[in-house]
């Protein structure tokens, strides 16, 4: 079977299993298996794939259709210049939260005099840390998840892409394990923010395959939220900012909500949607 034949024959069978952009799926699936850049499959239509590679690509596409995230199947997540390993222990970096990791690395980029420090709360694959330390050579970034398997996966992302060395990885729950008196310039988070009810109507490939604890926000989506304007303040410095991703349509509740715990809410920023996904808040 050709290049051609098995995009053409894949992309139909993963359009009847209802897999959006069957045909982008089945052809990073494929270059994926011949070790080819995507682009340069165009130029093998023609070619023949081993018996090895056909088999191979076969069962890649059987896993897809039963709506096992691509990048899962991979192994590896683009997140802007970084690529990350994920599993089923973390989250598949989504391309939002990569306009939450410029925020921080943004703000921790403003001439100081005393190095910047900041702290990735609920790292998962350690994307966020990652960014802030590559884009920051000069800051101290710490990682916390409350997840063993989590920290793994984010400690080998940070060794693939060369900063291991400038970011400390903690398991906690919560603040509870930081060192005291630790103080921090950023607190920047991605967290949980699905509400409990909304879990099953998810896409498979999230509702199946992301870990829960990293999907679920509670009833309304806002526990940690909560969680994170009573106790950041006391890790914050007072010129430091806290930045969080949020769902959709949560902003005016997460205003109110930081706002009434002393919060000033300096700025809500959308996303490539123009959907409002970030907060940005001071101390008050």
């Amino acid at each position: 079977m050709t290049v051609l034949e098995v995009i053409q024959k894949s992309t139909e069978f993963l359009t009847r299993k209802g897999v959006e952009s069957a045909r982008l799926q089945t052809e990073l699936l494929l270059a994926h298996v011949l070790k080819l850049p995507r682009m340069k499959l165009y130029l093998n239509f023609e070619r023949t794939l081993t018996e090895a590679e056909a088999d191979a690509m076969r069962e890649l596409v059987r896993r897809r259709s039963l709506r096992e995230p691509l990048q899962h199947i991979i192994g590896t997540a683009p997140f802007a210049a970084w690529e990350m390993a994920v599993n089923r222990h973390v989250l598949v970096p989504r391309p939002e939260t990569e306009l939450l990791a410029e925020a921080g690395w943004q703000f921790l980029s403003t001439p100081n005099s005393q190095p910047s420090t900041a702290l990735d709360f609920g790292t998962g694959s350690g994307c966020i840390a990652i960014a802030l330390a590559a884009k920051c050579p000069s800051a101290r970034v710490t990682a916390l998840d409350i997840s063993a398997d989590a920290l793994i996966v984010a400690r080998h992302n940070a060794e693939r892409n060369g900063v291991a060395g400038r970011i400390g990885f903690i398991q906690s729950d919560g603040f509870t394990a930081l060192p005291a008196g630790s103080c921090f310039n950023l607190i920047i988070s991605n967290p949980p923010y699905i509400p409990s009810a909304e879990i099953a109507t998810l896409q498979p490939e999230v509702r199946d395959f992301d870990p829960l604890g990293a999907l679920d926000g509670g009833v309304d989506g806002l526990d940690f939220y909560r969680r994170l304007a009573v106790e950041a303040p006391h890790w914050l410095a007072p010129s430091g900012r806290l930045m969080v991703e949020f769902g959709d349509g949560q902003s005016p509740a997460l205003e109110k909500l930081f706002t009434e715990q002393k919060w000033i809410v300096e700025a809500v920023r959308t996303d490539y949607s123009q959907r409002q996904r970030i907060l940005i808040a001071q101390r008050g």
